[in-house]
């Protein structure tokens, strides 16, 4: 494989909005990844402190805390996995893909992320009942935003 060749695919990567690409052939392998590494930004959301010692600094009263941790005892949340719009449908007509008091499944399509103008569908990784549906359609997200609460 020539640079030429290499250029091409960069290009091509470009244009379709890929940031990796790994390809073997007999004695030759390419890997090219451009933007950060999503493996790194975990690690480093991982190491951040938690909301609640933040909650607990900036709350008008000793009670605070525990109402706004009450939520979070109740099930669990479904954050977004990255930055995008949030689409509660499959398209402008149709009707949301889940709502209040729906019984969703594992692998369940809950939403589209629209990044990078890609649709990335996000799905349930756990079982239950929506409790809430926090993100409103149309509205950007960030990586760790709350979208939804399960029972």
């Amino acid at each position: 494989m020539d640079i030429q060749e290499i250029r091409s695919i960069v290009e091509l990567m470009h244009e379709h909005g890929l940031t990796l690409l790994d390809l073997s052939h007999k004695d030759f392998h390419l890997k090219l990844k451009k933007g950060p590494d999503l493996d790194d930004l975990r690690g480093l959301l991982a190491s951040l402190p938690t909301a609640a010692p933040v909650a607990a600094v900036n709350a008008p009263s000793p009670a605070a805390p525990a109402v706004a941790a009450a939520p979070v005892a109740e099930g669990s949340e479904i954050t977004s996995p990255m930055v995008g719009t949030f689409y509660s449908k499959n398209s402008p007509d149709a009707p949301p893909l889940v709502s209040v008091g729906d019984a969703i499944a594992i692998g369940q399509t809950l939403c589209i992320i629209e990044a990078m103008k890609v649709m990335n569908e996000i799905k349930a990784e756990c079982a239950g009942i929506v409790s809430a549906v926090i993100a409103e359609d149309g509205s950007p997200v960030q990586f760790g935003d709350v979208l939804f609460r399960i029972k």
